[in-house]
């Protein structure tokens, strides 16, 4: 009797934020191959795991034997030398028409939406977001993007309809 209590508020949180889902804009497309790779997180709106981060690195490996891809989330946290935090994802890709809409995995089986928003030409930069817009981080190919490119990035997530209150920024060593 407890368990299917706690199942069913589980179903109905879940539901719940299902339902508040607003933004569902994405790129067109993007290559996976060409994705694959380490990103800096630049900036963004973060999740409360993701606590003053420093040297923030996001890197992507197509996993084919699991038809998936592997995440390997880290930083450092509180300064340069501060312990390394490490948080180990799996993402699988829920839209396959434009590879740009993900579901990422930190817990099984708690699977969330993981929007790519926005991305380079050249893949040198791209903008995650989810679709309450809680959430957003701005990555680069690069440890030090500078600050005017970060705000020319801004601006096109701002013309996207996308939020960019509130960004923390990351340094990188």
């Amino acid at each position: 009797m407890k368990l299917t209590r706690s199942l069913q508020s589980f179903a109905l949180v879940t539901l719940l934020f299902g339902c508040a889902s607003t933004y569902n804009k994405t790129v067109s497309h993007v290559e996976i191959k060409r994705f694959m790779g380490p990103w800096h997180v630049q900036a963004g709106r973060f999740t409360s795991f993701e606590k003053d981060p420093y040297n923030s690195v996001e890197s992507y490996t197509w996993n084919e034997k699991e038809n998936r891809i592997d995440v390997d989330f880290h930083y450092n946290q509180g300064g340069f030398d501060g312990p390394r935090k490490e948080i180990p994802q799996k993402a699988f890709i829920e839209n396959k028409q434009t590879n740009a809409h993900w579901k990422i995995q930190v817990w099984w089986p708690l699977r969330f939406s993981y929007l790519i928003v926005a991305l380079d030409p050249n893949y040198e930069w791209t903008a995650i977001g989810v679709p309450d817009e809680k959430y957003l981080w701005i990555m680069s190919r690069t440890p030090h993007l500078p600050r005017e490119k970060v705000s020319e990035i801004v601006k096109e997530l701002d013309r996207l309809g996308y939020s960019t209150k509130d960004l923390q920024f990351v340094q990188h060593k």
